[in-house]
């Protein structure tokens, strides 16, 4: 953050500890990370890390290192930076609120400060709003009797003090689980936030919030929360608390040095920013996009392209795109991801099927590949014309700052779909 050290680096680049920022101690700390995330986030090499396709922010230390997604190394940190905020957005990962566009906009924020402004902003809101109660039950000693008495406990705690109960009752506070949980979120932020505008607000937050029984929070403990109508409200603060706690690895370097990571995988992210704008761009069409669909190969097996479209009136017009963030090498389809393509084709009786990557649009057109495959129409048996092709659609728009907002149309026009909106 503002007064840490900042490392900035692309994806798939190195960093070693040659970097006069970056230590022993700080390679360890990312090697232990790496090796609790089974090895997912990045390779490594003598003296350092190769970092892979995963996106964001890590600190350590008084370290942050931004990762961000590839680009021209001559363009701009905070345009790519924006970018990703822009896309976790688009993909529901960040809530597009007030505080959060006009934090998009800032030239000198961070993914941990805009995720940590608004989980302080969400929490804020509950307190004004009301923290919701609930019951629990507690067993303890009382001056009155009330709720079940425990007899063998009441014998052991109670010989000499008469006047007291040993009970089992139940109490309508605010000490339950889900604050047990935010609770626990804004301890962390506030070890991460020292030293930033955000300190004071996070104290102010801390001593309004109300004193709950600290918990250890695993996930299958987070998996178990279960909102109702009441606390509807507390959905996106958890969403952010799970997020923070999960990603928090106290002494994960073998000492006393607490790391915090927030890191997407931009395979993922693409395929999910291209699906969501594909399904607003079909919304008022005869045609429909599908992600992950799923049909069985072999035995256990099965294929899964990323995105199917199909007519919702024609089940022979199947389109099947497969997402690829990273950009083919000399222009050209590995063999693997041309089988791959093949094979998707022909299982799901697909005309035409493509490999999208971002990148400027090219004139590549579709190639077509011999099957003797057929589909019963009502005029009989009609052969299948399969045609594959590469495609690439940019991500940024003209002014180069911003997410191409028509980007869902331009994948349509690049699988050459012809459509009338209905409305």
């Amino acid at each position: 953050m503002k007064n840490t050290n900042t490392i900035q680096v692309f994806e798939h680049e190195r960093l070693t500890t040659n970097h006069s920022k970056f230590s022993k101690r700080h390679l360890n700390a990312l090697l232990k990370l790496n090796e609790y995330h089974d090895h997912t986030y990045f390779d490594a090499i003598p003296d350092g890390v190769k970092f892979n396709q995963h996106v964001g922010i890590i600190q350590i230390d008084g370290l942050t290192i931004e990762i961000h997604p590839k680009a021209d190394k001559n363009d701009n940190n905070s345009k790519w930076r924006n970018v990703l905020l822009q896309m976790l957005i688009a993909c529901g990962k960040l809530k597009a609120s007030t505080a959060g566009s006009a934090n998009v906009n800032r030239q000198n924020l961070n993914l941990l400060e805009v995720y940590f402004e608004l989980f302080l902003t969400e929490v804020s809101q509950l307190i004004r709003q009301g923290l919701v109660k609930q019951y629990r039950k507690e067993t303890n000693n009382v001056k009155a009797l009330k709720g079940k008495l425990e007899f063998a406990g009441n014998i052991r705690k109670n010989l000499i003090h008469k006047e007291r109960f040993y009970t089992k009752h139940q109490i309508y506070d605010s000490d339950h689980l889900l604050h047990q949980v935010i609770q626990r979120a804004l301890e962390i932020l506030e070890q991460f936030s020292k030293g930033t505008y955000l300190f004071d607000r996070c104290k102010r937050v801390i001593i309004d919030f109300p004193e709950v029984k600290r918990i250890h929070v695993s996930k299958n403990l987070l998996d178990k929360i279960i909102l109702n109508r009441k606390t509807a409200p507390y959905s996106y603060a958890l969403e952010i608390a799970r997020l923070i706690i999960l990603n928090y690895s106290p002494d994960i370097s073998s000492g006393n040095k607490k790391m915090l990571s927030l890191l997407f995988d931009m395979n993922q992210l693409w395929e999910e920013f291209i699906l969501v704008k594909l399904k607003k761009a079909l919304e008022n069409t005869s045609y429909r996009a599908i992600g992950q669909s799923t049909r069985s190969f072999l035995g256990s097996h099965y294929l899964q392209p990323d995105i199917v479209i199909e007519n919702k009136y024609d089940p022979n017009e199947i389109y099947i795109i497969d997402t690829k963030w990273k950009l083919p090498t000399n222009n050209a389809a590995s063999i693997a991801d041309l089988r791959q393509m093949y094979a998707y084709g022909r299982f799901w009786n697909a005309t035409k099927v493509m490999l999208l990557y971002p990148g400027i649009r090219t004139n590549k057109t579709f190639r077509s590949f011999r099957t003797d495959d057929y589909i019963k129409t009502d005029e009989g048996h009609q052969e299948i014309e399969h045609r594959c092709k590469l495609g690439f659609v940019s991500v940024v728009d003209e002014s180069g700052k911003n997410l191409d907002s028509n980007i869902g149309k331009k994948v349509i026009e690049e699988m050459e779909i012809f459509y009338e909106c209905n409305g």
